[in-house]
């Protein structure tokens, strides 16, 4: 059986001959593939990065933001277009090299992509921006002078690998406000950016030069680090992904004049009101609870790890746990469960195992508490508990706890604990409770609230992790008024 092999990067001056590759090897077992990576020395890196900074200059911060968005609706519009090229090869690519399902991966690129329509976009711009035009020109300011948005010179992205095309995000952030960038993909999926750079190109052939996708490898003390660290130094924003431990070490080596603006892990739940769990309603409700749970096995931030509801419903919490059980176990004909890793089934193993330690210590204490499975399957688990438990990272992979609570402002002190990894709270509540709730949510840490069955779909524009996607990225430069007045003095009709 012969084995696929793709080029991934994206190296503008750099011809592939005089690159170091590294080969990666992803895939299962019966459908292995094998990926090239870029390893670039630290001279190749400083190469790329002036050529991108003077294509940047030349062909992106002369372009309107209007103009930008107009280039990535027609690459967008491509990559929905199920007869393009680059569509069919992430469809064909993706799933081998992630392990995810064919279906799960179209779905869910269709559902991604969306929000980077031209309509999404200028919605995206204007959520972070009164005025657009401020990425223009300057722009007058009512209290007087004018400013204008400058987007960085050369901004680097270190992306994670755990969900497909999660690079668009902050790529085309970095693009709106005209920043040309080097993005460093993850060994885990190398696929998508390195055909997003290819496909833009085509789109728009004058940023051949504004962009680059290398890689390297993270966590060695070897001769590669020095490249990432001298990637570091050579950027205006570090904008990184991936966990707590790795982006500590990252900023470590990142200048202090530098801006590093990093996310890490966070933990998502769902909250169930009573006001939701009527008889028509209940079904329902479990199966977009089970659509956030299954969406890429619980791999993003806001993949729900616990689902609170509240007794006193017309379906008890126990039995909206077995309608999630029964929906997840629907969804995994139509959306099967990636094969697990020996290290991921190690994980649910032990959960599992902790999760039978658990319910005999509470037996102990009181038999009608005590948590019970309602279904461990070869797709994942949902069990139940009866008693209030604080929220807690599960092991991903479609394995999640159904949390019984009388009221859904106890919840607040079980996911307080929590509160500098909390991200996306799923709610499903009537309207007389939801700005209650919301209040309450934001005091804990929550970020983001949203229905339950958009938790993995977040709306263009969003905070992510409760920061701005755009602002944060530029630099604000303000002309005072003051230099305007003076000015006045040395026109040809000053007296």
């Amino acid at each position: 059986m012969s084995t696929q092999v793709f080029k991934a990067g994206y190296l503008p001056g750099l011809r592939d001959a005089d690159v170091a590759w590294h080969r990666l090897s992803l895939g299962a077992p019966h459908a292995p593939m094998q990926v090239d990576v870029p390893e670039l020395s630290p001279s190749q890196m400083a190469a790329l990065a002036l050529r991108i900074r003077g294509a940047s200059q030349a062909h992106l911060k002369t372009m309107s933001v209007s103009d930008i968005v107009r280039v990535l609706d027609r690459a967008t519009a491509r990559l929905l277009d199920t007869t393009d090229i680059y569509r069919q090869t992430l469809e064909r690519l993706l799933p081998q090299a992630t392990g995810f399902d064919a279906e799960m991966v179209r779905l869910n690129l269709n559902s991604f992509l969306q929000t980077f329509r031209a309509l999404q976009l200028q919605r995206f711009v204007a959520e972070d921006f009164a005025n657009p035009k401020i990425l223009d020109e300057f722009q007058p300011r009512t209290k007087g002078g004018w400013s204008k948005a400058f987007g960085p010179d050369l901004l680097l992205h270190v992306w994670a690998g755990n969900v497909p095309a999660l690079s668009m995000w902050s790529w085309v952030s970095g693009l709106l406000v005209k920043a040309g960038a080097i993005g460093k993909v993850s060994s885990a999926e190398p696929i998508f950016a390195s055909l997003y750079a290819r496909l833009l190109v085509e789109v728009e052939p004058r940023w051949a030069d504004c962009f680059a996708v290398v890689w390297w490898p993270s966590g060695q003390a070897s001769a590669a680090p020095s490249a990432e660290q001298h990637a570091f130094a050579l950027a205006d924003v570090v904008l990184a992904y991936g966990g707590n431990a790795a982006l500590a070490a990252m900023q470590a080596h990142v200048p202090v004049t530098t801006r590093f603006l990093a996310h890490g892990h966070k933990l998502s739940f769902g909250m169930v009101s009573a006001a939701a769990l009527s008889a028509s309603k209940g079904l329902k409700l479990a199966q977009q609870a089970a659509l956030d749970v299954a969406r890429y096995d619980q791999q993003g931030c806001y993949s729900p790890h616990v689902f609170y509801v509240q007794r006193s419903g017309h379906i008890s919490p126990q039995e909206f746990s077995e309608h999630l059980a029964g929906a997840l176990a629907a969804l995994q004909h139509k959306l099967p469960q990636r094969v697990l890793s020996i290290e991921e089934a190690a994980q649910v193993g032990a959960w599992r195992e902790a999760h039978e330690l658990t319910s005999n210590e509470l037996a102990a204490m009181d038999d009608a508490n005590l948590p019970l499975p309602a279904s461990q399957a070869a797709w994942g688990s949902v069990l139940y508990a009866d008693r209030a438990l604080p929220l807690s990272p599960g092991p991903l992979n479609r394995n999640v706890w159904v949390v019984a609570v009388d009221s859904l402002d106890e919840v607040m002190a079980l996911v307080a604990p929590q509160r500098d990894f909390l991200q996306t709270a799923g709610l499903a509540a009537a309207p007389e409770e939801l700005m209650h709730l919301a209040e309450r949510l934001g005091q804990v840490g929550v970020t983001r609230i949203c229905a339950l069955g958009a938790m993995t779909s977040p709306e263009a524009g969003w905070h992510h992790d409760g920061r701005f996607s755009l602002l944060d990225l530029v630099r604000m430069v303000d002309l005072d008024d003051s230099t305007e007045r003076s000015a006045e003095n040395f026109t040809r009709y000053a007296p």
